[in-house]
């Protein structure tokens, strides 16, 4: 009987028709004995969705947290039971916490051997509650489409986040009346079902920026989540109103306009941008949770800084600061409703001189950064490396970086043209390993787009198994690896924190290009600055996956833009 006249479908089945019937198009994932069930109905079923196999279980969370970055739907990863169920974790809660919809699905032993000692058993429900939006282990195979539909409910809404349902082996073999079977058009993007801020709010935050004399914007990345940079443009360019950013706010505004200021804080952020933090008497975090990277731990705002705080969670108003006024909605309808209230004062607004004081700290700040880039030590330093990367990268590019050596240098020295989501990285709980899976779903997200992957040595060797999964997906990613033999974070704090008490955080030099190229990549071992520019070039040119290994400068050695390293 053809599969259009069937009444039910088996609960594999179900859950494959259940995500595709909220647009699913990618799923990445590993194979195991529990999924047997899911894998046949994958293989069986006429339907849209593409299975990326990774070759680890955290890999694959990260390839659906990048993917819901780049395309604003949903990333979905899969696992086993026990083993994978532990692994598939890290990616979980870096989703959750930096708001993006990622759905893990692990298939989990059968319900009738709960208890029974049977191999791979673990609590999963127990396991991903503290870190997930929405979590459960489907224990019939009849709730299968309302679970689903649960899980992208909460994934969507409010602020989003990670949701983990787990699909028992024997329930996947039990019917689902076809019937029951259907999603929210709306919950396969996200923010879904945007709320406006209460009455009366935003025009009360207005009135406090308007009474400012130097107010600041920094924005976090609820910005970009909720599409709402045009917006930000608009009220910040008629007012002249300098816009900062954390980590994860990158592209608010492009790193080219002239009001943007740049990173501020402790990762990325300088001694010159860090001037408006502190010069700022009004300071309005927007879509930011003024956590301790982006305060530099607090040291500012200070007391008797105004403070006026937008953000879709009511839970961050308040959480660090007193804040004059709060305005809890989404960012884009917050934002709209901020300049139609000015509009209403047209021929009445102050300008702030935003730009001239931009210019000014960005001048200082990338002369710097220049005669760094120019010296002749022996060594390649990472200045260099983002210079090269600056002057080739293509507009609509995409950079993932792990969250050690390489990202400080791109917070601080980026010259992304255009606004929106063009770099990536695992800011919220900033696990090594990231990028090398991270850039593989950001290529599946937009795969047009050049994307470039940074990492430090030490991170490469966290997940350089991927490279295999990218090697077989051709995809032509680059990815750019800091070689400098030591974590290099913790040996920086070591030297800033512990008076170079070095203690375990050296190895021994990898060739990483040798590496890579045994997996299949074209790869390039760079020793000397003169031989940058021209490897880039081949690298970004080759119609392929790419490796650079570049020997630089220790970051305990380096001119870090780092203000504050530990402590």
């Amino acid at each position: 009987m053809g599969e259009t006249l069937r009444n039910t479908l088996n609960g594999a089945e179900a859950m494959v028709r259940s995500l595709e019937a909220h647009g699913v198009r990618h799923i990445f994932g590993l194979c195991g004995d529990t999924t047997l069930p899911f894998y046949d109905a994958m293989h069986n079923l006429d339907h849209n969705i593409t299975h990326v196999l990774t070759r680890d279980e955290r890999s694959a969370t990260y390839m659906a947290d990048a993917y819901a970055r780049v395309t604003g739907r949903v990333g979905v990863c899969e696992g086993p039971s026990g083993g994978g169920a532990t692994y598939i974790l890290p990616g979980l809660i870096e989703a959750n916490e930096s708001s993006y919809a990622v759905l893990s699905i692990t298939t989990d032993i059968s319900v009738a051997s709960y208890g029974k000692y049977p191999l791979t058993e673990v609590d999963q429900e127990a396991l991903m509650r503290p870190l997930t939006k929405f979590n459960t282990v489907i224990r019939r195979a009849d709730h299968i489409p309302r679970m689903v539909r649960q899980a992208f409910r909460a994934m969507t809404t409010g602020r989003s986040g990670s949701s983990h349902l787990g699909l028992p082996y024997d329930i996947q073999y039990d019917p689902v009346p076809v019937d029951d079977i259907w999603g929210d058009p709306k919950h396969q993007t996200f923010p879904a079902y945007r709320v406006a801020p209460e009455p009366g709010s935003v025009g009360a935050a207005v009135e406090a920026v308007l009474t400012a004399k130097s107010p600041l914007i920094v924005c976090g990345g609820g910005v970009v989540i909720s599409g709402a940079m045009e917006d930000l443009n608009r009220l910040a360019s008629r007012l002249d109103l300098a816009v900062a950013s954390s980590v994860s706010g990158k592209g608010s505004l492009a790193d080219t306009h002239p009001l943007s200021l740049g990173v501020v804080g402790s990762n990325g952020g300088t001694d010159e941008t860090w001037e408006m933090m502190e010069a700022a008497d009004l300071v309005v975090f927007m879509g930011c949770r003024a956590g301790s990277t982006t305060t530099s731990r607090w040291e500012a705002p200070k007391p008797g800084q105004r403070i006026v705080h937008f953000d879709s969670d009511p839970m961050t108003i308040g959480a660090n600061y007193p804040t004059e006024v709060g305005v809890v909605g989404d960012l884009k309808l917050a934002l709209a409703e901020v300049n139609a209230y000015l509009d209403t004062r047209d021929g009445d607004l102050p300008s702030f001189g935003g730009a001239a004081k931009v210019a000014d700290i960005k001048e200082r700040k990338f002369a710097r950064f220049q005669a760094l880039v120019q010296n002749d030590a022996e060594l390649i330093v990472p200045e260099q490396i983002i210079d090269t990367l600056n002057k080739n990268l293509p507009d609509d590019a995409i950079v993932v970086s792990d969250p050690g050596t390489s990202c400080p240098y791109y917070n601080a020295y980026s010259q992304q043209k255009h606004p929106g989501r063009q770099y990536i990285t695992n800011r919220a709980h900033g696990a090594l390993g990231y990028s090398l899976s991270a850039a593989i779903g950001a290529w599946y997200g937009r795969p047009g787009s050049k994307v470039v992957a940074m990492m430090g040595d030490g991170s490469f060797a966290f997940a350089c198994g991927e490279l295999e999964t990218v090697v077989r997906a051709n995809a032509p990613i680059t990815y750019i690896v800091f070689s400098n033999s030591a974590f290099g974070w913790i040996k920086a704090s070591q030297y800033a924190d512990c008076e170079k008490r070095y203690y375990n955080v050296d190895f021994n030099r990898t060739n990483q290009a040798a590496v890579a190229a045994a997996f299949g990549l074209k790869t390039w071992k760079v020793e000397k600055t003169d031989d940058l520019d021209r490897v880039m070039k081949e690298a970004f040119a080759h119609d392929g996956p790419t490796l650079i290994d570049v020997i630089c400068q220790p970051l305990e050695e380096a001119a870090a833009p780092v203000r504050r390293w530990m402590g």
